[in-house]
């Protein structure tokens, strides 16, 4: 086995949360309050070190991932030059850096009583079926009602600490409004085993979407670069010739082709953040619904019945039948962490999809 440093910086390459106890140092002095800019000069003897790794030789209350995230985010800036700041940037003497300090990292999630879709569970690990709009870990703006507030209560502590106390448990993350299967474990050793097995890509999963447009082809491989987008800080994009965008690759396989829709199952090599809702994007067919790179919000019966050429009309009063992005986490194949059995374990499609595609059948269905 890896040990844990290398794993947890393959890992967070990948796209996943990184393997890091956010806990605050005890005694550390205040900077500053979250949300208050600070202002620092590099000196000689700092010369050629990380943004980041300095940032929290001077910040121990922050852990270093926390800082890198605020970096990344737009948080951080350089002589006064917006969009110079990244983690990996190299600082040299007499440098400005303006940093607007992020929120502090709770130490343990509040467990909160909230029922949990338990698909497979045992001693050393459970399979969630994440609800949509249920964020994975507690962040800004998203402190209660999370994942990890529910996983807190069901298991008490029966769950990992190899991402510390503010993450317990949790191996991979889905985003906000993406449902399906999550992997959660109980035992340090099984996330280590589980954390290994994404790094070395050897975790198969399986995301089904309901998209607008139809792709040219029934199936293909859609190879893009991701990375932070230039101007919007909560988005990423595809970045061709950009330093800090990473390889990322999704296959794809048309199941259902309707007037105006496509019903596709995904399978993405690489685990970005938002790769799948990128990619789809990227190549002209994006994702219904998804606020951020589809374009709207939600729709209802009145717009899935109508004409290709009416889609934009507003049908407004109409009760929406889906209000998120169409992208379930269908199924993850997998080897027991203990036992090295083969796991396979889906979850369900969920109403709101359901809805729509019996809509889509009903309305705009393409006769073979």
């Amino acid at each position: 086995m890896k040990d844990i440093d290398t794993v947890d910086e393959v890992i967070d390459e990948e796209g996943f949360l990184p393997s890091v106890d956010e806990e605050l140092s005890a005694g550390a002095e205040q900077a500053g309050q979250p949300g208050e800019t600070v202002n620092f000069i590099v000196d000689d003897a700092s010369s050629g070190m990380r943004l980041d790794a300095w940032l929290a030789s001077l910040l121990p209350r922050y852990s270093r991932v926390t800082l890198r995230q605020a970096i990344s985010s737009g948080g951080a800036v350089i002589d006064d030059k917006p969009g110079l700041a990244k983690p990996a940037f190299r600082i040299k003497p007499g440098q400005k850096i303006a940093l607007t300090l992020p929120d502090l990292p709770r130490s343990a999630p509040v467990p909160e009583e909230i029922p949990l879709e338990i698909l497979y569970e045992d001693d050393s690990l459970a399979v969630i079926n994440k609800p949509a709009g249920m964020v994975v870990h507690p962040s800004r703006g998203h402190w209660a009602g999370t994942l990890v507030g529910a996983l807190a209560f069901h298991f008490q502590n029966n769950l990992s600490q190899v991402r510390g106390s503010a993450r317990p448990g949790i191996v991979h993350r889905l985003d906000r409004d993406t449902s399906g299967v999550i992997i959660v474990a109980k035992t340090d050793f099984a996330h280590m085993k589980l954390a290994e097995q994404f790094a070395q890509r050897e975790i198969h999963k399986e995301y089904v979407a309901i998209c607008s447009g139809a792709p040219p082809r029934d199936r293909d491989v859609i190879d893009a670069p991701i990375g932070p987008h230039p101007h919007q800080s909560e988005k990423m994009a595809i970045r061709f010739e950009c330093e800090d965008a990473k390889p990322a690759q999704t296959f794809y396989e048309v199941l259902r082709r309707y007037k105006g829709f496509t019903y596709i199952k995904a399978m993405p090599k690489t685990g970005r953040t938002h790769q799948i809702r990128i990619h789809f994007m990227h190549a002209g067919f994006p994702i219904l619904c998804d606020r951020l790179y589809g374009g709207r919000a939600e729709i209802g019966v009145k717009q899935l019945a109508i004409s290709n050429e009416q889609l934009a009309i507003d049908a407004s009063g109409e009760t929406p039948v889906l209000s998120r992005q169409a992208l379930h986490a269908r199924r993850i194949q997998f080897h027991h962490p203990e036992t090295g059995q083969p796991m396979d374990v889906s979850a369900p499609l969920p109403d709101d999809m359901k809805a729509t595609l019996e809509l889509l059948e009903k309305y705009r269905r393409i006769d073979n």
